[in-house]
């Protein structure tokens, strides 16, 4: 990337309520060398209102365009899941680096055929949790073995959603086929992140409840059947032989609310705290330890934009730096693929009774990172012809 500024296009930035006003478009806004090129939604309406309100350049009411736009360099998809996979494709098709919600898609196949597309290109996945500065310090209190060997962990991720009462456009959470549910979302983000504090997961053993079966839609009053878990518990082993208990809780109350992660070490102990509604994935976090520990760096967006921005930005700035430099050290779509294979793996734990190995990535591929083998083999292939 030789121009200076690199430019980004979102899909679905739309102004009344949307995941990317309160997390992308302020993330994009408050860092240096990127500009918010164009949005795309569902209305040429809304389109143009996002553009005005968010000072994007141009905007779309549709998404293939917007892809095809010459002057955007990442496309940004926040999008349902189930729109995700054509989306990614074209984009990937276009030669465009991606930014993906997670999950990635609506199943783990889905994944699968979104990775292989990747080639060289550069991807990122919605998993900003681990991107956190005080998520960053903690892995390294563990892994310099500050606090000794990691013997266990204890988290506890609470959520406002999924609950006894949802608007008519979550609906799609009960679903299975949508992809999108406690499982995949909160889940998801909540074994991202032991992983990224403790190493691979590689067993697990899980309960699932659905304790709402009937769920009211706040808009119309109607109940719609619950077919997916509004409760999931967590007990696995980290690769570096720490057990971990998770805790995945819908319908918690707001002010109930308090995400905790408590390691215990031979020598020691951590803590990550947040209160944030969204959890793990959106807010700062803090970070306590019985060991002395030097502060979390300084996030890469100022202090006075919105929390949701907070870890959205840290992926950014890392993207943006992989393609200054040419390297591939965002955590992209064979990231993703893994963390579905995870979900997978937990739901089967759940649904059989029976504990789960977990062998989709061997350790070296864990610790580079799946896309920085494949992208840097593509540009040494590129070299050699």
């Amino acid at each position: 990337m030789t121009q200076e500024e690199i430019r980004v296009g979102i899909v679905d930035a739309d102004t009344k309520a949307s995941w990317a006003k309160v997390s992308h478009v302020p993330a994009i806004k408050d860092l240096p060398g990127v500009r918010l090129a164009a949005v795309a939604t569902r209305s040429e309406r809304s389109a143009r209102e996002a553009a005005e309100a968010f000072g994007a350049d141009r905007w779309y009411s549709d998404p293939f365009a917007m892809i095809r736009d010459d002057g955007i360099d990442i496309v940004t998809i926040s999008v349902k899941v189930p729109a995700h996979r054509e989306l990614v494709l074209m984009a990937l098709a276009a030669g465009k680096t991606v930014y993906c919600e997670a999950p990635l898609g609506c199943s783990v196949a889905e994944a699968e055929e979104m990775a292989r597309a990747v080639r060289s290109h550069h991807t990122a996945i919605g998993l900003q949790g681990r991107h956190n500065p005080a998520v960053r310090r903690a892995a390294e209190l563990v892994s310099s073995g500050r606090i000794g060997r990691p013997l266990s962990a204890r988290i506890v991720s609470p959520t406002f959603g999924f609950g006894p009462e949802i608007p008519v456009a979550y609906d799609i959470f009960n679903r299975p086929s949508s992809g999108a549910n406690l499982l995949t979302i909160t889940g998801g983000h909540t074994l991202d992140l032991v992983e990224a504090v403790l190493g691979p997961i590689v067993e697990v053993d899980a309960r699932t409840e659905i304790r709402w079966p009937l769920v009211k839609l706040t808009d119309t009053g109607v109940e719609s059947v619950r077919a997916t878990a509004d409760y999931v518990g967590v007990v696995g082993k980290t690769r570096s032989g720490a057990a971990f208990t998770a805790e995945i809780d819908a319908g918690v109350q707001l002010e109930n609310i308090r995400f905790s992660f408590e390691v215990r070490g031979s020598d020691g102990w951590l803590s990550l705290t947040s209160k944030h509604p969204y959890g793990f994935q959106a807010g700062d976090l803090k970070l306590t330890s019985n060991v002395l520990f030097v502060e979390p760096d300084a996030t890469a967006v100022s202090g006075g934009t919105m929390e949701t921005a907070i870890n959205v930005g840290e992926i950014y700035a890392q993207l943006v730096r992989d393609l200054r430099d040419g390297t591939y050290r965002t955590p992209g779509f064979q990231h993703a693929l893994h963390s579905a294979r995870l979900i997978e793996a937990v739901r089967r734990a759940a649904e059989r009774g029976e504990r789960q190995n977990i062998t989709s990535y061997t350790l070296e591929q864990r610790r580079l990172g799946a896309d920085a083998v494949v992208n840097q083999r593509a540009s040494q292939q590129g070299k050699q012809r």
